[in-house]
């Protein structure tokens, strides 16, 4: 198998927090607060990100993503929200995933705060379904509904008026974002990718992980190319005599801790998928894969 060379990470000269270093809660721009949700792992990285979000002096805040239900993360964005004299008039989420939304529905009944979402079963029977495009007008300030599905088929991002684009777990502050099989779809992810791209955000406002302000471009050009980079290592890896998911896995992945070999391998049968429709692979019964 050819070498693959590595690609460089942007963010590995911005002088990012280390991991674990995060701060509890953490103002980024007058419009966002940051509250890190206590719940670390090697998937969810520091922990998930819940933003309060509203103009100053509104008296009015949005939640986005407000993560675990968890007593002690609901303190925080208490204080949070106390510090920002403001009141939760909304709660939005990026996508179902429980890291993500399992509070909004306890937490929009303890707020009297509708749920919004990309899908019914998050937003609850009393809440709201959102469309890629709208334009919400909440808590003094407009907040820009943006399709991103691939990581999930429900998945939206939200940019703000300051030009900050709030991803979720499109992009993460470290690393990059899982694609998993079979709800993942990675064609829509890369066309997401592009899509936050043509926005031209000022900073990247990531579902775990720091928040990207230096160059978010180049964060989301690294994206574009590591997924291009994967597809060729999967490849390479095959012609050398690879013929099942499990060991693509242990080829491609052989640098990255075991502990996250099953999230690589769902990421690896979602890619397989991509280059199966291209017709580049044949996928066969229990797993084995070949070029085609």
């Amino acid at each position: 198998m050819r070498a693959v060379t590595a690609l460089p990470d942007p963010r590995t000269g911005w002088g990012l927090p280390a991991l674990g270093a995060l701060p509890r809660t953490a103002d980024l721009e007058p419009l966002v607060t940051r509250v890190l949700a206590p719940n670390p792992s090697p998937m969810t990285l520091d922990g998930t990100n819940t933003y309060v979000v509203g103009a100053p002096g509104n008296g009015q805040a949005v939640l986005v993503d407000p993560g675990p239900d968890d007593a002690a993360h609901l303190a925080a964005v208490e204080a949070a929200l106390g510090a920002r004299g403001a009141r939760c008039v909304a709660v939005l989420v990026t996508h179902h995933h429980g890291d993500h939304a399992e509070a909004a529905l306890p937490w929009g009944q303890r707020f009297g705060a509708p749920v919004a979402a990309g899908s019914p079963a998050v937003a609850g029977p009393g809440g709201r379904v959102l469309e890629p495009g709208e334009r919400l007008s909440l808590a003094g300030t407009a907040i820009d509904v943006v399709a991103t599905p691939g990581h999930t088929a429900d998945h939206l991002a939200f940019r703000l008026e300051s030009g900050a684009v709030l991803v979720g777990d499109h992009v993460l502050g470290r690393g990059t974002s899982v694609v998993t099989h079979p709800e993942g779809d990675v064609v829509a992810y890369l066309e997401s990718l592009r899509r936050v791209h043509d926005l031209g955000p000022s900073a990247l406002y990531c579902g775990h992980g720091p928040e990207l302000t230096e160059d978010p471009g180049a964060v989301l050009d690294f994206y574009l190319a590591h997924r291009a980079q994967r597809e060729q290592q999967l490849l390479d890896a095959l012609a050398a005599g690879a013929a099942t998911v499990d060991q693509l896995v242990a080829t491609v992945y052989a640098q990255v801790p075991r502990e996250v070999w099953p999230a690589a391998a769902q990421s690896t049968r979602a890619t397989l998928d991509k280059l199966a429709v291209e017709g580049r692979v044949v996928l066969g019964p229990a797993e084995r894969v070949r070029t085609a």
